[in-house]
């Protein structure tokens, strides 16, 4: 392995830090609803931050897999907006803080970039490390959003609901950092939103605002999240008018509602969640259908309609 220290550098002087919590919210694999990248945007465009390390994204990042935006200006080309991969230090109104590892998952050298993410924990002092994704789940958008949570050791589990099963699952570079992390005696708690699998393509803000209060919980750092909240509300509305438009469509919303309830609290994240997941993934796949139409039928004034959560 090449020297994972030479991976990333320092903006300015090493901060002195006592014990930050380090969260974790790379785009790429697993961010159903885009729910990641919203708690991201949100964090910095409701924080004060500055950027601590960058890494070198040349070596990490495919950029025919993933190609960066540029912008021709009719006679030559005027932008370019590289990908980023930065520790932020975001601070709250008391005066906390954590650090926000954000940017696009690595495509290649998974183990040097871990290495190189646990190596600078180490010289930034952090303590706990809290890693953020979202997944498809058999959730109406009619009930609240949830979280399960896996970590390196079961006290850090206290409070969340856990999956309790066992599967094997395309791997990603979060996953790899928390095993590596875990392996190591460190502090690591992986939290996953749940997003209703039929809204899994489009912006849901409700699973941003979860993954927020959670990580608010995690690390005792206010952030506030009203913007969030309103936005979710503003989907909520959107989508149950879509749904009123298609008897079929509410038939699915009610199904699932059905299942949500007979579950549980207890149920919902475990492994008795399971037995009902063929039932509603048939289900989301005709309300899937039907969204899908509805994104290519005019609305009034002849533009095409708006899928539920866009804008």
């Amino acid at each position: 392995m090449l020297d994972p220290g030479s991976l990333y550098s320092y903006e300015g002087e090493r901060p002195a830090l006592v014990e930050p919590p380090l969260v974790v919210a790379l785009s790429g694999f697993i961010d159903a609803g885009n729910a990641v990248r919203l708690s991201v945007e949100h964090l910095l465009a409701t924080c004060r931050h500055e950027v601590v390390a960058t890494f070198d994204v040349d070596q990490l990042h495919d950029y025919r897999a993933r190609r960066p935006t540029m912008t021709f200006g009719g006679q030559d080309w005027q932008d370019y907006e590289p990908p980023r991969l930065q520790v932020h230090r975001v601070h709250d109104e008391d005066g906390s803080s954590l650090l926000l590892l954000t940017g696009p998952e690595p495509d290649v050298q998974w183990e040097r970039f871990t290495a190189a993410v646990w190596q600078l924990a180490d010289e930034l002092g952090v303590g706990a490390t809290i890693v953020l994704s979202a997944a498809p789940t058999a959730v109406p958008h009619t009930r609240p959003s949830g979280v399960t949570a896996s970590a390196s050791r079961p006290e850090l589990l206290d409070g969340y609901r856990t999956w309790d099963v066992e599967a094997q699952v395309p791997g990603h570079a979060s996953a790899l950092l928390h095993l590596r992390g875990s392996q190591q005696g460190r502090d690591v708690l992986s939290v996953l939103a749940h997003v209703p699998h039929y809204l899994a393509g489009n912006d849901y803000p409700d699973a941003a605002a979860v993954l927020v209060r959670t990580l608010s919980g995690a690390t005792g750092v206010g952030i506030p999240v009203q913007s969030l909240q309103e936005a979710a509300s503003r989907t909520r509305v959107e989508v149950d008018r879509q749904i009123t438009e298609s008897p079929e469509a509410a038939s699915v919303v009610e199904a699932l509602e059905e299942q949500y309830d007979a579950i549980g609290e207890e149920g919902r994240g475990t492994g008795a969640a399971s037995a009902f997941l063929p039932t509603a993934d048939e289900l989301g796949e005709e309300f899937e259908r039907f969204l899908a139409g509805q994104e290519d039928e005019p609305d009034g004034d002849g533009s095409p309609g708006d899928r539920p959560g866009a804008g």
